[in-house]
């Protein structure tokens, strides 16, 4: 009978030991340049492959409780950013009070920077240069297609016999699109009759072919062109 006391009594001390070794760890965590509160940032301590931890409420404040006495590593974690190394003392049912943490951020915050372009982009990434049938109409050289192109692009040149070249280019190796329509040459059409005309000095779509030059585009004016015309002139 007195055996079972004894082992009776020495269940209850080990019971009452191990519920004796415990502490926890209490702080808060503030921003070290702004001094703020950070709210959501995550203190983990790790012991024997266990993870004890905590996340940062409203005022900052962490608490993990429950961890068995000893001393430990302590790590905060906050949008992508680590502080390490916080060494921890957590004493037999009491507190390990780190008071204020202060948490750097190492994260670089990119500066928005906004790009306007130079140059008009026709089906999404085409460098283009445009005259207008208005552009064209008070032009000095809309009698001469040939001029206007050259006038469009410094990548367009004029050689002795009148042909047109593109610069890094052999004679000859361009296209001519006419309404769609691949051709010879658009030097014949009248300056009045062009509603829009185009030089592609690289990049051409697939549409017109392949060629190591440019190519110069000339769509012709429709009727309503004609209509909206002669409306403008008759207000």
């Amino acid at each position: 009978m007195k055996k079972l006391a004894a082992v009776w009594m020495l269940m209850i001390a080990g019971s009452t030991f191990g519920q004796q070794v415990t502490g926890d760890i209490v702080g808060t965590v503030i921003s070290k340049k702004t001094k703020e509160i950070i709210i959501g940032a995550k203190a983990i301590v790790e012991d024997n492959g266990k993870k004890y931890q905590a996340v940062s409420d409203a005022d900052g404040r962490i608490r993990i409780s429950e961890i068995p006495a000893g001393k430990y590593l302590m790590k905060i974690y906050y949008y992508g950013d680590t502080l390490s190394n916080i060494v921890c003392d957590v004493p037999i049912e009491a507190f390990c009070n780190l008071g204020i943490i202060e948490f750097e951020s190492k994260v670089l915050a990119l500066t928005e920077i906004k790009v306007k372009p130079k140059l008009k982009l026709i089906m999404g990434s085409l460098p283009v240069k445009e005259l207008t049938a208005t552009e064209i109409a008070k032009s000095p050289i809309k009698f001469s297609v040939a001029s206007m192109a050259t006038s469009m692009s410094s990548e367009i040149r004029m050689d002795e016999d009148g042909q047109l070249m593109f610069r890094g280019a052999r004679k000859g190796d361009m296209i001519y699109v006419l309404d769609g329509i691949k051709c010879n040459e658009v030097f014949n059409v009248p300056s009045c009759a062009i509603s829009r005309m185009m030089v592609y000095t690289g990049g051409l779509p697939a549409k017109y072919g392949d060629t190591l030059g440019g190519a110069i585009v000339v769509e012709t004016k429709g009727y309503f062109d004609l209509y909206r015309a002669w409306e403008a002139q008759n207000r």
